[in-house]
């Protein structure tokens, strides 16, 4: 394949650094084993701690979704173990991004992994949270958590947790809240959207082992903690370099070829490049048919399958066909099979091919190649790299669009038809590789997140014993 002076280059040193870092770390998590008492059957469907023991003696923790809990465990309300401050709004007339007073949270938008990371600031707070709180989102989604690593200014979406560190630590009770929202998702209110209320937070249910054990429960969970966040850290970085390994491939075929040794000639369009020189250059109204989308009526769409399947925008756009949930009785504009089938209004210029007739309406258009100067799916690779063109054209104050005319104008590169083939097959093998690398590697990440939440869960609530573990 031919290298690409303006991109080749930088997206491989891009790669290359990435791998570098990949391979220094390790890319396989535990081997996992299901716990002495697991909720969990199916190894192939979850990740689940390593083989720990039980602990000797259980017994009921009157509390029905809890279960059973290790014989010597307490279980008591929230309200004994801890402070609980809920939060309260300010005027917005005194939060701004001004870093005057302390920073502002009013609900579970800045949370990140463990501690917020605040955009505004309060001038006259109502409600405090100290540093060290557990900050609970306690509106929708409610149970959300973090740790306040400074004092906050709190709205009315959250609350904070201060334990007493006599029958509570902070960081156990952080895990521990983690594991059993069940408690405070039962009792959420709110006809627009879920909420629980300070006594409903006071009145949770919580274990309590002895504090020793709770804190050495907390630290084996950190030191695990900071494994998978490892893992999952690398997986990303596989999966970002893979995809942008994908694009490189679709780019450098559909403008360079597949000979790399071919002689090149300028494109005319400056954001195409050089291009070889027995390649034609020209508009897509040349060599395709461009139906505009239409919006029917509301009244004559809906989950009946009656009439075609309709697709409004790239909503249900999956890897290469759309999945549709709505049928359409009365449709304005129709793609036929086949056709490409590309987002007109933001994001602009996301593709999928149509595998079936469909209505589509206004945030769509189809574009049906001729066969004679331009192949189906090389043109559905071509239009994935170069919508440059398209984004340039894209206009609206409230979102972006194209127009009929934009796409009809947009500059296409045509290779001989054999050739366009030749480069479809290519691609279609080299991307069905790559994506087939993702779902391995995004599977992998589901499982080291289902790993860490059964961990979690089974070690907070006592179906797995680890004070031996953690004492070594």
């Amino acid at each position: 394949m031919s290298t690409n002076p303006t991109l080749r280059p930088r997206h491989f040193a891009l790669i290359q650094e990435r791998v570098i870092i990949i391979l220094s770390q390790p890319t396989q998590p535990a081997t996992p084993h299901h716990p002495t008492k697991p909720a969990m059957q199916n190894p192939e469907q979850s990740a689940a701690p390593t083989d720990f023991p039980a602990y000797p003696a259980y017994k009921p923790s009157g509390v029905e979704w809890l279960g059973d809990i290790p014989a010597h465990w307490d279980t008591r309300p929230l309200k004994y173990s801890a402070k609980t401050i809920m939060g309260q709004s300010p005027s917005g007339y005194d939060c701004d991004e001004t870093p005057i007073g302390p920073p502002f949270l009013q609900g579970c938008a800045e949370f990140q992994e463990r501690h917020p990371k605040p955009v505004l600031y309060c001038r006259a707070p109502k409600k405090i949270s100290p540093a060290g709180a557990i900050l609970m989102s306690v509106r929708a989604p409610v149970g959300r958590l973090n740790i306040a690593d400074q004092e906050y200014a709190i709205g009315r979406g959250l609350c904070a947790i201060i334990p007493d560190h006599i029958n509570l630590d902070t960081t156990f009770a952080y895990y521990h809240l983690q594991a059993i929202t069940t408690g405070l998702r039962l009792a959420s209110t709110g006809s627009i959207f879920d909420a629980v209320r300070l006594r409903d937070v006071r009145n949770q249910p919580i274990i309590t082992p002895p504090l020793p054990e709770q804190r050495a429960i907390a630290a084996y969970l950190d030191r695990k903690g900071a494994i998978a966040r490892r893992y999952a850290h690398v997986a990303r970085h596989i999966i970002d370099t893979l995809r942008e390994l994908r694009q490189v491939e679709i780019h450098d075929a559909v403008t360079r070829g597949l000979n790399e040794d071919i002689p090149l000639k300028p494109s005319g369009v400056e954001w195409l490049g050089d291009v070889p020189e027995h390649w034609d250059v020209r508009r897509l109204k040349y060599s395709a048919k461009t139906i505009m989308g239409q919006s029917p009526s509301g009244y004559d769409c809906d989950e009946t399958p009656i009439g075609p399947p309709f697709l409004q925008g790239c909503a249900e756009f999956q890897e290469r066909h759309p999945k549709p949930v709505l049928y359409c009785r009365a449709p304005k504009k129709i793609s036929p099979a086949g056709a490409i089938l590309m987002s007109v209004r933001a994001p602009v210029g996301r593709l999928n091919i149509a595998d079936q007739e469909y209505a589509i309406g206004r945030g769509l258009c189809a574009i049906i190649p001729d066969h004679i100067n331009l192949d189906t799916t090389f043109a559905y690779y071509h239009l994935q790299a170069i919508t440059t063109g398209l984004r340039l054209a894209s206009t609206g104050s409230i979102f972006d669009a194209v127009r009929l005319r934009d796409v009809r104008n947009q500059p296409i590169i045509t290779p001989p038809l054999s050739e366009q083939r030749a480069i479809a097959e290519y691609l279609d093998a080299k991307t069905a590789a790559i994506d087939a690398a993702i779902a391995h590697y995004e599977r992998m990440a589901e499982l080291v997140a289902e790993y860490w939440t059964v961990l979690v869960a089974d070690a907070v609530t006592g179906r797995i014993d680890l004070r031996q573990t953690a004492a070594e």
